[in-house]
């Protein structure tokens, strides 16, 4: 638990964090942090983040996601463990790059403690938007500036009227781009219309401009590298497939995979799927285009699984800490790891690290 005076210190850092938005002009949609962008645009390697990656070794991606401490638990060893966790999974894995699958930054006490934990850590991070972040703040602009500035983040706001948080982190081996990962904003709640005209409210997804963004980058880095190159979709809410896949791979009555499923699956489903409650045709979009072979969600705390469905392996990334809610069990908690060889293909696994395993009592989280 915080010390007193990191109390102190947190609380006196979050005050100036509430004076921000009074400091930063046009707190709101402020178009100077977004970027140009139309599809007429020509696509450029140089307008993205890029990473090296040594030939011979993994480029390896550590996933976090959810981590969600709210104001009440900021302060509290939900915090403390959330934090530990995150130095255990950064110690075992040695990764290139964090990344965090949303729902990352809740409140400003919340916010302002995840932003200082994954800045101190010294390795690159980047973050989507989950539809919780941003809440009990000023805004969620408010929450993708501060992250935006912060040290080792790689976070950009990206084209106007798609979100917050749209950009593109390319892998590079022997200047060539061998793998690609799509950080995609999938908003909050949106009123849908069915195809029977009626309308029905549930959670967004991705937006249609947001679908060509996507494709306008894989089918210009294919004309820059001569071919499709493999590439990763990182965000928070589920396609509404994924359901479609568990169900696929999953045998309920015998609770466990089918044989034929059985050496490719792992994970979890122990709450239901809370994708959009329409198809958006985004997973149609990346079959069509061929190039992401691995899309990674979260906002499904208790959910865990990995499946491949119709030639794309559809992942949750493994909950981090207890921020919000958690598995009771504190079995279903930790990270996950993208593995990026050298030909640009991937592997997934999640890290499993239970409360006990850092000296934290299960009974005293919450």
């Amino acid at each position: 638990m915080f010390s007193f005076p990191k109390k102190i210190l947190v609380f006196l850092m979050c005050l100036v964090q509430i004076l921000v938005p009074f400091i930063y002009t046009g707190a709101s949609n402020n178009e100077a942090n977004f970027t140009p962008w139309t599809k007429d645009d020509v696509y450029s390697v140089d307008n993205t983040t890029v990473l090296e990656k040594t030939k011979g070794e993994d480029f390896v991606v550590l996933n976090l996601t959810d981590i969600q401490l709210g104001e009440g638990e900021a302060l509290t060893m939900n915090s403390d463990y959330a934090f530990d966790l995150i130095d255990e999974l950064v110690a075992r894995t040695q990764p290139d790059l964090i990344t965090v699958s949303g729902d990352n930054l809740l409140g400003f006490v919340g916010s302002y403690s995840t932003v200082e934990k994954l800045s101190s850590i010294g390795i690159p991070y980047a973050l989507v938007m989950g539809n919780h972040d941003g809440q009990d703040t000023i805004t969620e602009d408010w929450a993708a500036y501060l992250v935006s500035n912060a040290e080792n983040s790689l976070f950009e706001f990206g084209p106007k009227d798609m979100g917050f948080g749209n950009y593109i982190i390319n892998i590079r081996q022997d200047n060539e781009i061998i793998h690609t990962l799509f950080m995609m904003d999938t908003h909050d709640h949106a009123e849908h219309l069915k195809e029977d005209g009626t309308t029905v409210e549930g959670y967004d997804h991705l937006w249609p401009n947001q679908f060509e963004w996507y494709k306008w980058a894989v089918e210009g880095l294919a004309a820059v590298e001569g071919k499709t190159v493999q590439s990763t979709a990182i965000f928070h809410i589920p396609v509404y497939e994924y359901t479609e896949a568990y169900e696929t791979a999953f045998d309920a009555q015998a609770n466990a995979y089918r044989p034929e499923y059985a050496d490719v699956c792992f994970g979890e489903r122990n709450e239901g799927v809370c994708s959009a409650p329409v198809n958006n045709g985004f997973f149609d979009l990346v079959k069509e285009l061929g190039s992401t072979k691995d899309i990674i969600v979260g906002h499904d705390h208790v959910n865990s699984f990995s499946v491949p469905f119709e030639g794309v392996r559809l992942s949750y990334g493994l909950k981090t800490g207890y921020g919000s809610y958690a598995d009771e069990s504190g079995n279903n908690n930790g990270g996950s790891v993208l593995r990026i060889h050298d030909d640009g293909s991937t592997t997934f696994e999640h890290i499993y690290i239970t409360p006990d395993e850092l000296g934290y009592d299960i009974n005293k989280l919450s």
